[in-house]
């Protein structure tokens, strides 16, 4: 694979990772990912992951365990060529139009558009009573999870308890298929994933991802944020399909959005004295993210063709070149998301 720039020379640094989910969209973090991991200054101290950026998450740790960056990127790679393979005779295609001007979209495929139709009436239980996601096969296959128990790299997973409403992170020796699915387990797609007799979906409920471990339990304070659900749009939603997909990226990005106004606000007030308080006000947070995802429609999360999956690794690997042109060296010293415009209206 290319790079699309030099490598940058600098002093070697601890960053911490924040991945949010998205679907096949979490292909632009594989993006961002694979061009991080070419810095040789960088080092990755923790992750945090949810959905598909779970499954980045998961995959790069163990890569790095076994063989380093280079490891790391490699099966990245792998893990989506596998999910592309997994579904190419899906019936989940784009029409022949949207394929001819080069649209991402599957709203107009009559599956989605059934499917879509069908989930507002009936369950996964109804529609796949045994439960089947052909990506438990893929992470049991692709990811050694006892080495990834093992792993120096700290890893955090973000699940919502069905019962409680409330998010659970799973930590590098508790995390297996299950709680990656778990993770990624949207309700109206699939049945909730049973873990230690409690059922849990999708962790972007209760948080797109979750930055608290990364401020408790790691030793970096700068925490870089991949970011594919837009956090503010220009125009208002219109369509059905518009408003439910701005209805999802609003309640998946609420409680990051709080922890983010929470170390805003600490940085104004937090007392020396506090250790909590210090520690998050102390943690400098830096966002790597395109507009191209803003211009992606909600059913495109679902495209698991190849060329898309390229097009948004390309993406992210674009996005990561700019960041690091532009503020490499700011981490360490500063942070380049402005935090106080989250403290607005309160």
């Amino acid at each position: 694979m290319e790079s699309t720039g030099a490598a940058i020379t600098r002093d070697p640094i601890l960053v911490d990772l924040a991945l949010q989910g998205g679907g096949a969209h979490g292909a632009f973090t594989w993006g961002v990912l694979d061009r991080l991991l070419e810095e040789p200054w960088l080092g990755v101290d923790g992750i945090s992951g949810t959905s598909a950026g779970a499954m980045n998450a998961a995959v790069l740790v163990d890569g790095h365990a076994k063989g380093g960056a280079a490891g790391a990127r490699e099966a990245l790679e792998t893990f989506w060529r596998r999910v592309s393979d997994a579904a190419r005779f899906s019936p989940l295609r784009r029409g022949p139009f949207d394929v001819l001007l080069g649209r991402w979209t599957l709203d107009s495929s009559p599956v989605y558009v059934a499917m879509d139709l069908m989930s507002r009436l009936l369950s996964p239980y109804d529609l796949n009573p045994k439960g089947n996601n052909p990506l438990r096969a893929i992470l049991t296959e692709l990811v050694d999870f006892e080495r990834l128990a093992q792993s120096p790299m700290k890893l955090f997973i973000t699940a919502t308890n069905v019962q409680t409403g409330r998010g659970h992170v799973f930590k590098n020796d508790a995390i297996t298929p299950d709680v990656l699915l778990a993770s990624a387990c949207l309700p109206t797609m699939f049945q909730a994933i049973e873990i230690d007799g409690e059922p849990y979906w999708d962790g972007g409920y209760s948080g797109n991802p979750t930055i608290t471990p990364l401020i408790r339990e790691c030793k970096s304070h700068d925490t870089i944020l991949v970011q594919i659900n837009p956090i503010e749009r220009k125009e208002s939603p219109r369509s059905a399909s518009e408003i439910l997909n701005r209805l999802n990226e609003v309640s998946f990005n609420s409680v990051l959005l709080k922890e983010l106004r929470m170390i805003a606000l600490l940085r104004h007030v937090a007392d020396p004295g506090d250790s909590e308080g210090a520690q998050w006000a102390g943690m400098r947070i830096h966002r790597i993210a395109s507009e191209m995802m803003t211009e992606l429609g909600a059913s495109s999360k679902l495209n698991a063709e190849w060329e898309f999956f390229s097009l948004l690794r390309d993406e992210g690997r674009k996005a990561a070149q700019l960041f690091l042109e532009t503020h490499a060296a700011d981490l360490g010293r500063r942070s380049t998301l402005d935090l106080d415009v989250f403290l607005e209206g309160i």
